[in-house]
């Protein structure tokens, strides 16, 4: 039976793997992050220093930075809380800036009119799959190409399932020509985008049909590629070891027989997008919103699925206290902690003084007093009579 629209849900014997529990370390960094994206109550629209508007966080920035998100830029940073921190403000920047959420699925149609990206189906650990299909290019090279592929990422996020939250990137090179690929500076701008902003989404690519031409190209880029998004790179094997038959195009030796009709798959695809999106944020909103709630919360599909998700959220939460207090009997005292003396003095705990220097970080930015500046203020009124 032709298919001309993509699938909903994952089949059922197709399940996201479970993360192993954090570590004791990496809970404390995940707290450290989750305690600084709570304290952020505005953040620029522009990465331009020359533009100083500030807004607040609206309910979809808030809800975009989940626990899920920032573990993936923990990950990303090898657990550098100070860098992660700086990525995830810079990215709710780039959001703001690149205009990600006024992406209009009118403005972007004109560059899929030829199913050059398409979202079907989802492989054995429930990733959905976004198929990429080169030679069918039928623009030329643009900005409006790469806010194609930012939109149809957007989109792909939008059909994970609770507990997923990469997906499988799938590549046919068939019959493409050196005209039709992306220069190597576009190449470098979309692997700075997917590295940058969408760190840790890539679950797997699985690219055949690979002229000499694209190795050529691969070869050029590939020292721009990080090493954790180079281990997911599969060449030339065979796709149905990583995507069930029924959810596989035919072009890649699937059972899948879906034809690419722009006038059905388009509306249909950002639909179904849609829906999902909006059942995410009355998700959001029926949890109490704010930052830090759970994806697979968040994208679970009935209420039994939520419930069940709750109680292991909070047995884990449990788990991870037990495990903060075991470790917190032995810390040493704040005194001999690395946090400046000045904001050690009157008897204050490591976690109050902690807490002193994200209020001061906050204060530079808003008012660009550094902290050097206010700790110098600190330690002068402590010396006054």
């Amino acid at each position: 039976m032709v298919r001309y629209v993509p699938f909903t849900e994952p089949l059922p014997s197709c399940k996201p793997p479970r993360r192993p529990p954090l570590t004791a370390d990496e809970q404390e960094k995940y707290d450290k992050l989750l305690a600084h994206m709570k304290s952020v109550k505005e953040l620029p629209i522009s990465s331009n220093a020359n533009e100083k508007t500030t807004r607040p966080l609206d309910d979809e920035e808030q809800a975009w930075v989940t626990k899920e998100c920032m573990l993936r830029y923990l990950r990303a940073t090898k657990w550098k809380l100070a860098e992660a921190q700086k990525r995830v403000e810079g990215s709710l920047i780039w959001r703001r800036e690149y205009g990600v959420r006024d992406l209009d699925p009118d403005y972007i149609s004109p560059e899929n009119q030829t199913g050059k990206q398409v979202i079907l189906g989802y492989d054995f650990a429930a990733r959905p799959c976004l198929y990429l299909f080169p030679y069918r290019q039928n623009t030329n090279q643009s900005s409006r190409q790469i806010q194609h592929l930012v939109f149809s990422l957007e989109r792909v996020m939008d059909f994970m399932p609770s507990g997923q939250e990469n997906l499988a990137l799938l590549i046919d090179f068939k019959s493409s020509t050196s005209s039709k690929n992306p220069s190597v500076s576009q190449g470098r701008q979309v692997l700075h985008i997917l590295q940058t902003h969408y760190p840790e989404r890539l679950g797997k690519a699985l690219v055949i049909n690979i002229p000499w031409f694209v190795w050529t190209f691969l070869k050029i880029i590939y020292p721009f590629i990080d090493p954790l998004t180079r281990e997911k790179l599969v060449f030339s094997e065979p796709i149905d070891k990583y995507v069930p038959a029924e959810h596989l195009d035919s072009f890649f030796g699937g059972k899948s027989e879906f034809e690419y009709h722009h006038d059905k798959y388009w509306s249909a695809m950002c639909e179904i997008a849609k829906d999902k999106h909006k059942r995410y944020m009355d998700r959001w909103r029926k949890l109490g919103g704010g930052i830090g709630l759970s994806e697979a919360a968040l994208r679970a599909e009935t209420e039994e699925e939520l419930q069940a998700e709750l109680a292991r959220t909070e047995t884990l939460e449990k788990e991870a206290e037990a495990v903060y207090l075991t470790n917190a009997s032995s810390d040493t005292p704040a005194q001999s902690s690395n946090l400046p003396d000045e904001l050690l003095g009157n008897n204050k705990t490591a976690d109050e003084a902690a807490a002193d220097i994200d209020a001061a970080e906050l204060v530079e930015k808003t008012t660009g007093v550094s902290v050097e500046e206010q700790l110098s203020h600190v330690s002068l009124q402590d010396k006054s009579p």
